[in-house]
């Protein structure tokens, strides 16, 4: 136990009240002691002057030894040291201590050091949520062939990415949608030939690790529309954070994407559709629609970071550059980032990977969770201005493999049962769980003995101060009640220096005698300050009905319990079948109280578990003899019941490629009770089939004979269709052309005609 030191204030000082005993002194302040010394006071003087401050103490003689004064201090339960390698491993832990238990005096902080360092290769899980109105039409599109893109942006950050999709428009109702039965069926305009009905909030895929099925799932979406400008987008974040186990959601860090071009609907805007249930904050997944979305109005921003906050998941708000403003919430949801996204959504991934980077990753916010009422918390860090104390402890640009530290401080304002609260880094499953134990009772360490002779015999000791035997009162129990005058007496009737028989009754030799209520109520007790009728009522009966009321307690009936006896003493309906509570959890009042993460009413179910697909090393060594836990599986997987068939009949069974690049592919089913698993193996393993290289020589011989062939035709057409050219060409001028008759000056004919000068035709 380590014991820290408080700085102090200018000046301690108790202050002065009626004081009995060693326990009133201590809850009187923080710097309150009590001399434990047996002669301290002296003969008629009071009690109270043993309750000072531990320096006023020592000066009036009280040895340190004799001082009682409860410091604060804590122990660490649980101190793993933080993991040094890659997040793959099986359990990472990146925050120490674990586990704390706190010792508080009300008023006396306590200082404990918090670490936290990230691994590398932490597994990341992003669910991409888009908005599905009109006007995301362009974006859709690109959006479709997004998932090799996204899964490569993740690869560089970690090897364990999934990806998912969902989407959302607006409630199906008026004035947010047009409720024509008509329009409802195609909200689009009329020239859109593909457009799906309209709708709330629709969760389309799982998330997966694979590309290809994100790719071909989100092909298949098509755009729909609404009527008013706000989206229903709050309706969709808070069933994506609360249905964690139809999400998919593992133990990871989660991202979710929101793309929208449009503001959204808030708590109240529901009243214009005449929908005036406030949203439970519960999942409401039928058949992967939202069902209520037309019942329950949208949640309120300070809801929704609730959740968030809750499931660990930290929202990445891809919007455009007009409604930017409107998505700053970093007030409000403290892990939480804006990107400006383009007309048509191209630079997505961009916006992805350095909102993840830059900020998200790189910011660590350690803050707590179910802090009890009277319990404080500060922090400080040894990052840049993380010198002065406040509600949160941040640190930026912290990169994988750094660590950084943080100082809690805690401070009790008063006296409360045993209660936990945990402490961790926002966005990050693990936590530091706090008991915090309040030091308001006094250990003196005295002898047990009833009759000793520093009390006359006749009372024990108790830290310094005698408690006496019955019938005997006084400082030393010096005084029998049969020894008093008639004042002793009449004041032995007074309580707490009150009224005599508290106004209800009269005092006769030192004894109350009581009378009777004027409505019929039995007034009793050593100062008739009881009666039979001031207990918590239920349902409008004392007690419940179920007990008897004594001195303003019931005292409940055989198998009720409770201040009102309103609590059943059955397990009746925490039980299905012959487990109670499914051996998660405690039943009181017949109901379950499940461990943390469990859900009523059999602590069945835990959304925010892991997934029990993780049992991978215990399926590897118990189904295949192989694997890391191979040499002592028994021991390590004792809790893990198994058997191997020859093929599984699950719809949707656990898959894990090994080393060798073969998928094991088994069920798994949990037990009742803590890490019980039944594990279905099948016995067959799929790996993949060897490359046929005949085939593929083959293939490419007739690949290379093939374009041979078809160059050469390419390049015969070529030639012929030249040819044809020219002679067509060579046609058209043959027609065009014009000869005449004129002879040829070469050429001579073979006959001579010879003309008689002499001859006249007379």
């Amino acid at each position: 136990m380590l014991f820290l030191q408080h700085k102090l204030l200018s000046k301690e000082e108790c202050p002065k009240t009626v004081v009995t005993s060693c326990k009133d002194c201590i809850r009187t302040g923080p710097f309150c002691a009590w001399c434990k010394k047996l002669n301290f006071t002296k003969q008629g003087e009071p009690d109270a002057t043993r309750c000072d401050t531990t320096e006023a103490l020592r000066s009036r003689g009280c040895e340190n030894d004799d001082i009682v004064s409860p410091a604060s201090s804590y122990t660490k339960l649980s101190d793993r040291p933080l993991s040094r390698g890659s997040g793959q491993n099986e359990d990472p832990v990146q925050l120490q201590p674990q586990a704390v238990r706190l010792n508080l005096r009300p008023g006396k902080p306590v200082s404990l050091r918090f670490r936290f360092r990230r691994v590398e290769d932490y597994p990341v899980d992003l669910y991409y949520l888009m908005d599905l109105s009109y006007s995301m039409k362009d974006d859709l599109e690109n959006v479709k062939s997004l998932g090799k893109d996204l899964m490569k942006a993740l690869g560089q950050i970690t090897k364990r990415a999934r990806i998912g999709f969902g989407s959302f428009v607006d409630k199906v109702a008026l004035p947010f949608t047009n409720t024509n039965p008509a329009k409802v069926q195609k909200p689009c305009p009329e020239d859109e030939r593909v457009c799906q009905p309209a709708f709330g909030y629709q969760h389309v895929l799982s998330l997966t690790d694979q590309a290809e099925e994100f790719n071909q799932i989100v092909s298949m979406q098509s755009i729909s529309g609404n009527l008013d400008s706000p989206e229903g987008g709050l309706d969709a974040i808070m069933q994506a954070a609360v249905c964690g186990n139809k999400i998919g959601w593992g133990d990871s860090t989660r991202l979710l994407v929101f793309a929208t071009d449009d503001g959204f609907h808030m708590a109240g805007d529901g009243k214009l559709a005449a929908i005036l249930e406030p949203n439970d904050g519960q999942c409401h997944l039928d058949k992967s629609i939202y069902s209520k979305s037309s019942e329950m109005d949208y949640p309120s921003v300070g809801q929704l970071a609730q959740k968030l906050a809750e499931n660990n998941i930290q929202p990445i708000f891809a919007v455009t550059q007009n409604v930017a403003p409107v998505y700053q919430l970093k007030e409000m949801i403290p892990k939480s980032e804006v990107g400006v996204l383009s007309k048509n959504s191209d630079n997505v991934v961009r916006l992805i990977e350095t909102a993840y980077k830059v900020n998200l990753s790189s910011n660590v916010i350690v803050t707590h969770e179910n802090l009890p009422e009277d319990i404080k918390v500060t922090y400080t860090s040894n990052c840049e201005n993380g010198g002065v104390p406040g509600p949160r402890g941040v640190c930026n640009n912290v990169g994988i493999g750094k660590e950084v530290e943080f100082v809690v401080t805690v401070t009790a304002d008063k006296c409360t049962k045993e209660q936990s609260f945990q402490i961790g880094p926002l966005g990050f499953r693990e936590k530091m769980n706090i008991t915090v134990v309040t030091e308001c009772e006094c250990v003196c360490r005295d002898p047990l003995n009833k009759n000793d002779p520093a009390c006359g015999g006749q009372g024990q000791v108790t830290c310094g101060t005698c408690v006496c035997n019955k019938d005997f009162v006084g400082q030393r129990c010096e005084c029998r009640m049969g020894d008093k005058n008639e004042r002793d007496l009449r004041e032995a009737c007074r309580f707490n220096n009150g009224s005599v028989c508290s106004n209800l009754g009269d005092c006769v030799c030192g004894l109350c005698q009581c009378h009777a209520g004027e409505d019929g109520r039995n007034i009793y007790g050593r100062f008739c300050e009881c009666d039979d009728r001031s207990c918590p009522l239920h349902h409008n009966r004392l007690c419940g009905g179920n007990g008897k009321c004594d001195c303003g307690k019931c005292l409940c009936h055989q198998g009720y319990d409770g201040e009102a006896c309103d609590c059943k003493k059955s397990d009746e309906a925490c039980r299905k079948g012959t487990s109670v509570c499914s051996g998660r959890g405690n039943c009181t009042c017949n109901i379950c109280h499940c461990l943390p993460g469990y859900k009523r009413p059999f602590c069945e179910e835990c959304p925010g578990c892991p997934s029990p697909c993780g049992k991978i090393a215990c399926v590897e060594c118990l189904g295949f003899n192989s694997g890391p836990l191979k040499e002592n599986c028994n021991s390590m997987c004792s809790k893990v019941k198994h058997k191997v068939v020859e093929a599984l009949t699950d719809k949707k069974p656990c898959r894990w490629k090994r080393s060798d690049n073969c998928w094991m592919i088994y069920s798994v089913k949990e037990l009742d009770g803590i890490d019980n698993y039944d594990v279905t193996i099948q016995k067959k393993l799929e790996c993949p089939k060897p490359p046929d290289l005949a085939a593929i020589i083959g293939g490419s011989f007739a690949g290379v004979a093939l374009i041979g062939l078809l160059l050469l035709l390419i390049l015969k057409g070529i030639i012929h269709m030249k040819d044809l050219k020219e002679f067509r060409r060579f046609e058209n001028e043959k027609k065009k052309a014009k000869w005449t008759n004129a002879d040829n000056p070469l050429f001579k004919t073979a006959t001579t005609t010879v003309q008689n000068p002499n001859f006249s035709g007379d």
